[in-house]
């Protein structure tokens, strides 16, 4: 049984970091695409960061050079640290995992994703 587990969220000021984790289990996480994906209150899910089967990682433009997409083979677990934090990235995250190997060219839809965690809270004050 596939599961997502994410922990790490909280609150933060304008320009902190925090680091969210998501913990699978019932498969190896290293051989799939894995993503982030976050929601904030009246908006549509929008996608974050993934990372494939081989380490290559493509970032939302919104997040790109703050953002950093990581994943832990022995552990099993997919990591967002997240730097120079601002209000905007306020939102719930998830984490997701989508098809073998690579990432599909529309990462950023969810659909394409099959497996989603419960989401952490992301809350960034200014």
């Amino acid at each position: 049984q596939v599961q997502l587990v994410e922990s790490g969220g909280g609150s933060v000021q304008s320009g902190g970091s925090l680091r969210v984790s998501c913990a699978a289990s019932g498969y190896i996480s290293g051989s799939y695409c894995m993503g982030w994906f976050r929601q904030a209150p009246g908006k549509e899910r929008e996608g974050v960061a993934v990372i494939d089967m081989y380490g290559k990682t493509t970032y939302a433009d919104s997040v790109k050079g703050r953002f950093t997409i990581s994943r832990d083979g022995a552990k099993n677990t997919l990591y967002l640290q997240m730097n120079s934090l601002k209000p905007e990235d306020t939102a719930m995250y998830y984490c997701a995992r989508g098809p073998w190997g690579y990432c599909p060219g529309s990462w950023s839809r969810p659909r394409d994703f099959g497996y989603w965690g419960q989401g952490t809270q992301v809350t960034v004050s200014s």
